[in-house]
């Protein structure tokens, strides 16, 4: 499913890592899932750090995006 340009990153998983408060999931912060409602013109800079965050998640070996998903239901 491909996302349009104003469609929110989230996943709906919303599971957080407790080092950087990044979501699981998408990589937002919730102060930054808060801003995304409240000031659109944030989003881009939003979208920009989304994959670099969720990469360094990754690289730390946390599960992320659908596998971020997989491993809440196990919890």
């Amino acid at each position: 499913m491909t996302k349009a340009p104003g469609d929110r990153p989230c996943t709906k998983i919303c599971h957080y890592d407790d080092d950087t408060g990044w979501c699981l999931g998408c990589g937002m912060t919730k102060a930054e899932k808060k801003a995304w409602k409240r000031i659109p013109a944030y989003r881009d800079a939003i979208r920009l750090a989304l994959p670099a965050r969720l990469a360094a998640l990754a690289a730390e070996g946390h599960p992320t995006g659908e596998a971020a998903r997989a491993k809440r239901r196990k919890e």
